[in-house]
């Protein structure tokens, strides 16, 4: 074989590699993803035109919640909050509308003193997602039965539904005593 035929067959090789371990790393990437996002992953996919933006915002979520300084609640705060709950659970026999507004102004304070930025509903979503992606529907589902509930159109059962989507993620918060990372 002449010198041109060998390097044409170790250029093809080491192209042949790089495309290999390329897919190699863009599915260990893809099963982080899934793993650490969970539901919310083929969520985000499902909004996106395609997987690489869909899995380029997770990558930025991660990113962001990096920089937050997301802490554990003392146990004093812990205590304090649970016992808060139990009252919102309590007020919930005579005034369903009014507890679920309670108990989502209850899981934003947490969020709050754990460190999470609260101002926007979406962007708690997003910084919600990357520890807590098992309880984000939990999430979403309570906030919209709120907001119906404040138009005055949501029944007794979704309320009842809401306070205990609420209550998977306020348990989650409250009780967390890793960063979640």
């Amino acid at each position: 074989m002449t010198t041109y035929i060998w390097v044409a067959v170790v250029v093809i090789a080491v192209v042949a590699l790089a495309a290999v371990a390329y897919v190699v790393q863009q599915q260990k990437r893809r099963n982080h993803l899934r793993e650490r996002f969970g539901p919310e992953y083929e969520r985000i996919v499902a909004d996106h035109d395609n997987r690489r933006d869909a899995e380029q915002e997770l990558l930025d979520r991660e990113q962001r919640h990096s920089e937050l300084d997301i802490r554990p609640l003392p146990e004093e705060s812990r205590e304090t909050y649970a016992n808060r709950w139990t009252e919102v659970q309590e007020r919930f026999v005579d005034a369903p509308s009014f507890a679920v507004t309670e108990a989502d102004q209850l899981v934003t304070a947490v969020m709050a003193e754990r460190g999470y930025p609260t101002e926007d509903f979406e962007q708690r979503l997003s910084d919600l997602s990357v520890g807590h992606a098992a309880t984000l529907d939990h999430y979403r589902t309570a906030h919209e039965i709120s907001g119906r509930a404040a138009e005055k159109k949501a029944s007794t059962e979704e309320l009842r539904q809401a306070m205990v989507h609420y209550r998977a993620l306020f348990e989650e918060l409250l009780h967390e005593t890793t960063r979640g990372r």
